[in-house]
């Protein structure tokens, strides 16, 4: 009998509960996690703990900010500005006049290589005060219209460069209009260095981003033309120039590549350049500089990488060195419950 009576006691409850109805609960469901009842791990930093974290940083980041720095020196870099140069003498109170003119653009300028450059050297052109990271800059063009042949009229996003007299641009917005359109040919001792502009942008940009099947329409047919051309017969896949200016840049001073020359140029030549100085770049006072370039490991010249591990890594040194002197100089016990404020003023009051 006893052991009939609790179990007929729960039925009468179950029966019950079900005839109750529910009340929706915003109770979480119970895990350890949402309670934090997960097993961890709380290490306690001890100074030998401190010390020795702060060393390690230090011999690891001086060796690595010493070779980055050295491999940085060791690049070699000619750079040479250009813009007010190549203006002629009559132009230099009015530069803007001068570049909107049709008058000869061609200027010579001569480049002495102060150490030998290994190949490939690395032809860019640098555009200082250029805000190419304007809002309204960077979202003037249509990815889908350069992706694809059955997406050239979709050029909402391109205003003003959008359309002319009724037909698509293409590629359209101001990215592409502005088109960086100065030329360069180099030479040494009368023999000329040939550029190659090869797969001198992202293959993914190549691959992804422009069509193979896609081509130029309507292109700078205005009477204002804001940069270069392009050659209507060639698929945007392949215009690289275009490729590489369409990457737009984060700050307002950058380089971008032009090319590679392919041999070696030694200590003492002098190289001849001819350029085409067609870009307007005085209209928002900016500069322009041709930089030719050797590469390392680290890339580029790039001394701030450097500079960077070298100064956290010292800075880690002289703590740990500072730390490792005042607990040898003056140590404590580690949970010395004597440092409490309470127990070094039992009573609680003023220490007057």
């Amino acid at each position: 009998m006893n052991s009939d009576g609790p179990s007929s006691t729960s039925a009468v409850a179950g029966s019950a509960d079900s005839a109750t109805p529910r009340r929706n609960s915003k109770r979480p469901k119970y895990s350890k996690f949402t309670q934090q009842e997960l097993p961890a791990c709380k290490p306690i930093l001890t100074p030998g703990w401190v010390i020795s974290s702060f060393l390690l940083v230090g011999i690891v980041f001086i060796p690595i900010g010493l070779a980055s720095l050295l491999a940085s020196r060791n690049v070699v870099e000619i750079v040479d500005r250009y813009e007010t140069a190549c203006i002629p003498e009559g132009f230099k109170k009015d530069k803007v006049k001068y570049i909107q003119s049709d008058s000869n653009k061609t200027c010579n300028r001569n480049l002495r290589v102060k150490k030998d450059m290994k190949p490939p050297i690395y032809v860019y052109y640098q555009l200082d005060n250029f805000y190419q990271n304007h809002r309204r800059y960077v979202k003037s063009r249509s990815d889908q219209q350069l992706k694809s042949k059955n997406k050239e009229n979709e050029t909402a996003d391109c205003k003003p460069e959008a359309t002319i007299n009724g037909n698509a641009i293409l590629p359209c917005g101001l990215i592409a209009w502005s088109l960086f359109n100065d030329t360069y040919s180099f030479s040494r001792s009368s023999q000329k260095l040939q550029v190659n502009k090869k797969d001198i942008s992202w293959k993914s940009d190549r691959d992804h981003k422009f069509g193979k099947d896609v081509f130029p329409k309507n292109f700078q047919n205005r009477t204002v033309k804001g940069g270069a051309t392009l050659d209507a017969s060639i698929p945007l896949s392949k215009q690289e120039d275009l490729i590489v200016w369409m990457r737009t840049a984060a700050l307002p001073t950058f380089r971008k590549l032009y090319g590679k020359i392919e041999v070696e140029l030694k200590k003492g030549d002098v190289i001849q350049v001819i350029l085409e100085n067609n870009y307007n770049t005085y209209s928002f006072n900016g500069k322009k500089k041709l930089v030719l370039s050797t590469t390392k490991w680290i890339g580029g010249k790039n001394d701030f990488i450097g500079i960077a591990y070298l100064t956290v890594g010292g800075l880690c040194f002289l703590l740990a060195l500072s730390f490792g002197i005042i607990y040898f100089v003056k140590p404590r016990r580690l949970g010395d419950p004597t440092y409490l404020s309470w127990n070094r003023n039992p009573g609680g009051g003023s220490n007057n």
